[in-house]
């Protein structure tokens, strides 16, 4: 059995039994067991023999010895079987080869940087923030997480805590005003739908001119406007984000702010319905050193299972990089 095999059985053995125990579901009874394996005590109010039986299970791993990624793994594992039996429709995780791809744009976009500070708006449970930061070749001195969902940040806390990620969380509705100062880098999976503040949605650029404000579009100002001048943002939107009929006010906002530097189509095979695919977008802030490319990275990612495509693809990637950002 692999650490992360291990870790997971323990994890979910341990949440599994709190579940049944507390009349709770999965994935509060993990993210207690998680908050359980970080602090080395049984924290709930439990009977002695189900203590006994906690204390059983975590004696099997050595949290402090285990690598971040092999935690993050074993955690996302946890989370996306406690996501399987949830029935919130935004219980959903970035897939794992997404984040980690996303986590090799972020090391191409900040290798000039001796450091960098990271905000993730709409962490959820934290599986793509983490996974950026475990990759990570650039220091980064701070990094942010918000999300309106309690569960999902209570998870994200916890996996960030058993990673050593000294995260600061915020539980609120990142429409909203944060109280975080502009970052060098943004990363977010985009939560799609309709905001339903419009009194709040009335203070952006990109709002409807009626009804109801699509969040993500808001989100995006929302990021921009938290990121510093020449600073990059990576999102994963909807394939159709500009084909919306509220797309010509994000498009004029976009140009004003940023200069779009890429473009990655994820493979179609990697959802359900061609409706729900999405894509990698990488936007630079306006600055003195920021520059907008002679030629937008626009590719079309093969399956990442496809081992001699994707090498291909991230060297084209590479000679994009070479020839546009030459100082990276």
């Amino acid at each position: 059995m692999t650490n992360t095999e291990k870790c997971f059985q323990v994890l979910d053995d341990s949440s599994v039994l709190l579940s049944e125990t507390e009349d709770v579901p999965y994935l509060e009874a993990l993210a207690e067991t998680g908050e359980n394996l970080f602090q080395h005590a049984v924290l709930q109010p439990v009977r002695s023999e189900v203590v006994k039986k906690l204390e059983d299970l975590y004696s099997n791993i050595d949290i402090e010895q285990l690598k971040a990624e092999e935690i993050r793994k074993a955690f996302q594992l946890a989370v996306l079987k406690g996501m399987k039996a949830a029935t919130q429709p935004n219980h959903e995780m970035t897939p794992d080869a997404v984040s980690l791809f996303i986590g090799y744009l972020f090391n191409k976009l900040s290798s000039e940087r001796d450091s960098v500070t990271i905000l993730d708006p709409a962490v959820g449970s934290g599986n793509l923030l983490t996974a950026v930061l475990n990759s990570a070749q650039t220091k980064v001195d701070q990094s942010y997480a918000v999300d309106a969902d309690e569960l999902l940040l209570k998870l994200a806390y916890v996996s960030s805590n058993l990673q050593k990620h000294a995260t600061q969380f915020f539980h609120q509705d990142s429409i909203q005003p944060l109280l975080i100062d502009p970052v060098d880098c943004i990363v977010c999976d985009l939560p799609i739908g309709y905001y339903p503040h419009e009194a709040i949605a009335a203070g952006y650029d990109v709002r409807a001119k009626s009804g109801r404000s699509f969040a993500h579009h808001l989100l995006i100002e929302q990021s921009l406007r938290h990121l510093k001048d020449g600073g990059y943002a990576i999102f994963l939107i909807p394939n159709g984000l500009f084909e919306s009929d509220q797309a010509g006010a994000l498009k004029t906002f976009i140009s004003k702010t940023a200069a779009i530097q890429g473009l990655l189509q994820l493979p179609l095979t990697m959802f359900k319905k061609e409706h729900y695919a999405k894509s990698i977008m990488i936007l630079q802030k306006h600055g003195e050193n920021a520059h907008p490319p002679s030629q937008t990275l626009l590719v079309h990612l093969p399956s990442f299972s496809n081992e001699r495509a994707m090498q291909s693809i991230v060297q084209q990637i590479d000679d994009w990089f070479r020839k546009e950002k030459p100082h990276l």
